[in-house]
């Protein structure tokens, strides 16, 4: 009789025990998921107030501030259908996308930079442009890559990784990285045209990097299996609200290009 006893005592213990590790498991994770959304809040309402309060004074910054105001668009609705911290990290990096295409614009305007902001997700394996060059695709059209901002160039992408490549931070005639980001599928010519462009191109990662699609790391992984879950089909219809319609005309078709 004592020894049921003591198994009944034992198994009242282990069962107090493991409800209250669940409880504590629980409330980690809810712990976790509140950082998260505050951390993502913080930098969506930041890039909401320069997105209200900023005016472009030429293409390149007017483009830009437009840019910013797409990704606000796009980390208000990640922001909002996030269930999780990694979809919480979704919406802050789309906040912090959108503050670096303000910086672009501010230094353009020659206003001050404000305080630094933390990197996107492979921003500096990224690089950037460090030298103006232009392609020609088969059908004559032209794309052009350079450093500084023109009416030539007023396409700006702070660098990072896009659907698992590089796209290195600079000014661009087109924003040639639109319908990777839309879809998060890049074309097979893309190869060909990262090759043309950037060949040779210092503080540029190798065409051998772009090919092997697995840029930005464990991050840019989570960010993918996101897209598919809670909120999902939200953000891929995000992206295709924003830059379906601003680059559904511009022909991206890459194949085939010369100096």
């Amino acid at each position: 009789m004592l020894i049921i006893l003591l198994l009944v005592l034992i198994a009242a213990v282990v069962f107090a025990l493991s409800r209250s590790g669940g409880g504590s498991r629980k409330q980690l994770e809810q712990a976790q998921l509140d950082d998260a959304l505050a951390d993502a809040k913080r930098w969506t309402d930041r890039l909401g107030s320069q997105v209200l309060t900023l005016t472009g004074s030429d293409t390149a910054s007017s483009q830009a501030l437009a840019d910013a105001s797409e990704r606000f668009t796009a980390a208000s609705a990640a922001l909002s259908d996030a269930r999780t911290p990694a979809q919480a990290r979704l919406a802050r990096e789309s906040a912090l996308e959108g503050l670096h295409y303000v910086g672009a614009a501010r230094e353009i305007m020659g206003l001050p930079a404000g305080p630094p902001l933390p990197e996107l997700e492979g921003q500096r394996r990224a690089g950037r442009v460090t030298e103006e060059r232009t392609i020609t695709q088969e059908d004559g059209s032209t794309l052009t890559a350079s450093p500084h901002a023109s009416s030539q160039t007023p396409h700006y992408y702070p660098g990072g990784a896009v659907a698992g490549r590089p796209v290195p931070a600079g000014w661009y005639s087109s924003a040639w990285w639109a319908p990777a980001m839309m879809t998060g599928m890049w074309a097979t010519s893309s190869m060909m045209m990262y090759s043309a462009m950037f060949a040779g191109m210092a503080g540029t990662p190798p065409a051998e990097e772009f090919a092997a699609g697995d840029f930005g790391g464990e991050g840019a992984a989570d960010a993918a299996g996101d897209l598919g879950g809670d909120g999902g089909e939200d953000a891929a219809g995000d992206f295709g609200g924003d830059f379906g319609g601003d680059f559904g005309g511009d022909g991206f078709d890459f194949g085939g290009f010369d100096f």
